[in-house]
């Protein structure tokens, strides 16, 4: 049904990019393993997804990440947690255009949603980090998230006989660095969204969309061009695309150019997934748009000029109607049949 049609060559050497580094990372990684299947169950529409050698998921292991995810502790007032932020309540984002860390100190980011970061090789709106891993950490040394330097981070927890008792099951050694990141990735590699309306109506039960869903589906990979980069069962090209956000204020957010500091990558950010995304307002990576009738506006308008604007970019010519479809498409086609909800659990 994905239309790819003929990628202008920034997007062609974007989409090379992605692959690439892809590649680079997922040759060090195991598809999920029957033993593993058990852990997790692939709702219907996704496919497996590939772990690190050394952080085969087990239950033991993740049931100490959703410990550690849920964790006050884990920030330097002890009242900042990963869930703070990601909120399962909130579409494992939050409702603000920022988030709120430490003396309430706010970023200049969205929160980005982790519901099936498990096929992400680069984590971030800007691609920073390989990995759930390579991740996990970093909001908890981030001075203005939850500012609490990891060697302090795995002392408070080694003072803690509850969790030194499941890292010796897990891990076979005290809390480390080490143990506290895969963990937490092996937690978040769990929260997957799947099992929509779209699946159904893929295999094979055309009764599951409305008729305005169908015309959304339609434009949506179609006239629209929204499968050019939300493509894939997770609706995302892992790649990072210039839409001009931000570019209609001083000093924009330059997003990958931080990162690789190459001229073209000035004002790119990954491509978010899109399942369950209407769960998780406002949108873009500064959180500038509230609703997605508003995004859709924006594409529509063909986002905002600058040099690096992806050249995609470009008036879509919808009509209210079909703006209208789009939308009923993305709430109700891509909404999963049971949303990947997870309670806080009892701490140690």
């Amino acid at each position: 049904m994905e239309i790819m049609g003929k990628l202008p060559l920034r997007w062609l050497s974007s989409v090379i990019v992605g692959l690439v580094v892809g590649v680079f990372l997922l040759s060090n990684l195991e598809t999920v393993e029957a033993k593993e299947k058990s852990v997790v169950q692939l709702p219907l529409g996704l496919e497996a997804f590939k772990v690190p050698a050394d952080n085969p998921l087990t239950k033991p292991k993740i049931d100490l990440g959703k410990q550690l995810y849920f964790d006050k502790r884990l920030s330097s007032d002890n009242t900042v947690s990963c869930a703070s932020c990601h909120d399962p309540g909130k579409g494992w984002s939050n409702d603000a255009a920022f988030a709120t860390g430490v003396d309430g100190q706010m970023g200049g980011r969205s929160a980005p949603t982790i519901i099936n970061s498990a096929y992400f090789p680069l984590q971030f709106w800007d691609g920073r980090a390989k990995g759930l891993e390579g991740q996990a950490l970093g909001p908890i040394a981030n001075p203005i998230e939850m500012n609490l330097p990891i060697d302090q981070a795995v002392a408070r927890l080694n003072a803690i006989p509850g969790y030194k008792k499941q890292f010796r099951k897990v891990f076979k050694s005290e809390v480390t660095a080490d143990g506290i990141a895969k963990a937490l990735a092996s937690f978040e590699r769990t929260i997957l969204s799947g099992n929509a309306p779209y699946d159904q109506f893929k295999a094979g039960d055309e009764s599951v969309l409305s008729p305005a869903a169908k015309r959304g589906m339609d434009l949506f990979f179609n006239k629209a061009k929204c499968s050019a980069c939300h493509k894939g069962h997770s609706f995302t090209d892992l790649a990072f695309h210039n839409l001009g956000v931000g570019y209609d204020k001083e000093n924009p957010d330059l997003g990958r150019f931080e990162v690789t500091k190459l001229e073209g990558d000035k004002g790119r950010f990954k491509t978010p997934p899109l399942r369950d995304i209407h769960t998780s307002p406002p949108y873009m990576h500064d959180g500038s748009i509230k609703t997605l009738k508003e995004v859709v506006d924006f594409y529509n308008k063909g986002g905002v000029k600058n040099a690096q604007l992806d050249e995609e970019m470009k008036p879509l010519k919808l009509t209210e109607q079909d703006v209208e479809d789009l939308v009923i498409f993305m709430k109700e086609g891509l909404k999963s049949a049971k949303y990947p909800h997870v309670d806080p659990p009892e701490l140690p």
